[in-house]
């Protein structure tokens, strides 16, 4: 069975940065596409941003060009690195892996981790 175990949230000042780690355990790492999304309360669940297998990344336009997603399938982690960070930027933040198998769509989701952005 897939586990997906973030870290690295917390508490920071407008203006600065975190690196959220994502560790997978329980299949091949490197089949799976890798997403981060966050939620805030009274919100949807969003996607912040993705790295396929072969290493594509996607992000939302509120993060592009502040948050830089990556992978280290020797490690099994995939990481987001957030500079930059805004107040609008708080939320619990998820790591999702997804794979296709016999033709089913498969998602395992971590249990989260809480970034806060204040001054």
């Amino acid at each position: 069975q897939v586990q997906l175990v973030e870290s690295g949230g917390g508490s920071v000042q407008p203006g600065g940065s975190l690196r959220l780690s994502c560790v997978f355990s329980g299949s091949i790492f490197r089949l799976y596409a890798m997403a981060w999304y966050r939620q805030s309360p009274g919100t949807e669940r969003e996607l912040v941003a993705s790295i396929r297998s072969g290493g594509s990344t996607n992000y939302a336009d509120s993060v592009k060009g502040r948050f830089s997603v990556s992978r280290d399938n020797a490690k099994n982690t995939v990481y987001l690195q957030m500079n930059s960070l805004k107040p609008d930027d708080t939320a619990t933040y998820y790591c999702k892996a997804e794979t296709t198998s016999w033709g089913k769509a498969m998602d395992y989701w971590g249990q989260g981790t809480q970034v806060t952005v204040s001054s």
